[in-house]
């Protein structure tokens, strides 16, 4: 440890490969984090049995409170323009205990959310070869999770020009796909007037405001570009630009695509919350049967793109923890021909293969479920910090104006409501203990916290200088 910042000072010069990422590269981190075409293959489910006819209102509110989010974390980017984000952007308000809470459960959130990705992928594989006519080749789930994470570790720890790039084109060629099947299944349905949809007065306004904690899920991720910083060009600028981009371009294909797929099935939401594959279903119904298995590929697609982007935030993550020893310090380190965190990278990859194998003898669909819904736990808990963080922040240095105030009051609240929404009502078995074992985690996190401060409360005070600066 330094004596003068408390920052590791690492055994190699070597640095993040910095102003590398292009706009466009930026956003492909957010976008594919995000993984908008698995709503219209998956998720859209949940939030169509609570909204019916309301779905696309569901998700335009839960698109405006997502970018009261967004400029928040847009705030605190524009000041702390760090690989550590969040865990940095918390530190520097509430202190170096809330800044390890808020880093313990970003690790959570991403690494739940690419192994939730990676079972969420098998099913989508699994569901393309059976519409080919290939359900022999369905291979053995430890097979695909070894060799799905083998390849995502690949490009996360070669260049994160390469991972940046491949998450940009492969997420936004699994969107151009969706898009295509789904106007040509308006096409083939005679258009897109709805009125039933249209009339605020027929949509069941207590369930848009029930299906608004599930519509919120959906957005997880958007915020990953600022875990990019570092290896992004002009990231003061461009970092809440793409984190704001990010947020409105997923909100409005979710809104529209919500539309769509309720018109296509004359407006029976039920039909979509009760199909484990929503959009194969309306395809299905427009005589495009053989459109199944390109919407599965798509969704295949998109999935690996999003376990692309996880394991890239969450690696930053830890790598600045790690330089600054809350955690491994040699998760700090840096490839010197790669300038990836290759550490990180590594022990982030081997974790999430770890618990996939792990929890390999669940049924898929409870694993995918269960593993997601913990994620946006730390998701959710992040987003309420950030909203709270961004104004304390603000008026911390003396800058602070009302509309500051506005974006991190309503972020709170939204955030605050998001939270209460998704534990009561008491969820079904084995849901209704995630929270608890969530909440555990994030004690094993303030006992680690507690013994480094025993080990060394002059190096913990050190660090704490060096994130005030």
């Amino acid at each position: 440890m330094s004596s003068t910042t408390g920052l590791v000072q690492p055994t190699t010069t070597t640095r993040l490969r910095g102003d590398s990422l292009n706009f466009l590269e930026t956003i492909g981190q957010s976008i594919a984090n995000v993984a908008p075409t698995c709503t219209p293959a998956l998720n859209i489910t949940v939030v169509a049995g609570m909204a019916g006819t309301g779905t696309w209102l569901a998700y335009l509110i839960a698109t405006i409170g997502m970018l009261f989010v967004a400029g928040n974390i847009g705030v605190l980017a524009r000041r702390h323009p760090m690989a550590g984000s969040y865990f940095v952007y918390i530190s520097r308000t509430l202190g170096p205990l809330a800044g390890m809470m808020a880093g313990w459960s970003m690790i959570a959130a991403y690494t739940a959310t690419a192994i939730a990705i990676t079972f969420g992928s098998q099913i989508f594989l699994s569901d393309m070869l059976r519409a080919l006519g290939f359900g022999s080749l369905v291979p053995p789930s430890w097979l695909f999770n070894v060799a799905f994470i083998a390849l995502v570790w690949l490009l996360a720890y070669r260049d994160i020009r390469i991972s940046a790039r491949a998450g940009l084109y492969l997420e936004f060629t699994s969107l151009g796909i969706i898009t295509i099947i789904t106007g040509i299944v308006l096409i083939r349905h005679g258009g897109i007037a709805d009125s039933t949809q249209l009339d605020i007065t027929h949509i069941p306004g207590a369930g848009v405001m029930s299906a608004l904690a599930f519509a919120v899920f959906s957005f997880v991720g958007f915020e990953s570009a600022a875990t990019l910083a570092k290896e992004s060009r002009d990231p003061t600028r461009m970092i809440p630009r793409a984190v704001t981009f990010s947020a409105g371009f997923a909100g409005l294909f979710f809104v529209i695509i919500a539309y769509a797929m309720v018109v296509a099935v004359g407006d029976q939401a039920s039909v979509l919350a009760e199909s484990a594959s929503p959009f194969a279903e309306i395809t299905r119904r427009a005589g495009l049967s053989w459109a199944a298995a390109i919407v599965y590929a798509s969704a295949l697609i998109s999935g690996f793109a999003c376990c692309l982007a996880c394991l890239n935030a969450v690696s930053r993550m830890m790598f600045s923890m790690g330089r600054y020893e809350f955690i491994a310090a040699w998760m700090g380190s840096v490839h010197k021909h790669h300038q990836t965190p290759h550490y990180a990278i590594s022990a982030a990859a081997a974790s999430i293969l770890f618990i996939c194998l792990l929890l390999s003898g669940l049924p898929i669909v409870m694993a995918f479920g269960t593993t997601a819904t913990f994620g946006t736990f730390g998701f959710l808990v992040i987003y309420l910090l950030i909203s709270l963080v961004a104004p304390l922040d603000l008026h911390r240095a003396g800058i602070l104006k009302p509309r500051h105030a506005l974006l991190g009051g309503v972020g709170v609240i939204l955030m605050a409501f998001v939270i209460f929404g998704s534990l009561y009502p008491v969820p079904e078995y084995p849901y209704n203990l995630l929270p608890y074992l969530f909440v555990a985690y994030l004690l094993s996190g303030a006992a680690w916290y507690a013994i480094l401060a025993a080990r060394s409360p002059s190096a913990l005070l050190a660090i704490q200088n060096d994130l005030e600066l």
